[in-house]
């Protein structure tokens, strides 16, 4: 089992982890001349989404362990 701390420091991970992969879809989406944007762009807000909802949900927890 992890401790609080420990459900804290990763869910940091994975929110920063989901904006840069935001700002990768971003970019694709604002590239000019390039046949795959649309392509990578989804699948970058894809995963930051994911990836954000993963990091509050584990932050989340952790907040309810700790009380």
């Amino acid at each position: 089992m992890m401790k609080a701390d420990d459900e804290k420091g990763i869910s940091v991970i994975l929110l920063y982890t989901g904006i840069l992969f935001f700002l990768l879809g971003f970019a694709a989406r604002i590239k000019m001349n390039y046949h795959y944007r649309m392509e990578l762009s989804n699948a970058g807000f894809v995963i930051a989404a994911v990836l954000a909802a993963l990091g509050i949900v584990l932050f989340l927890f952790s907040l309810r362990k700790r009380s």
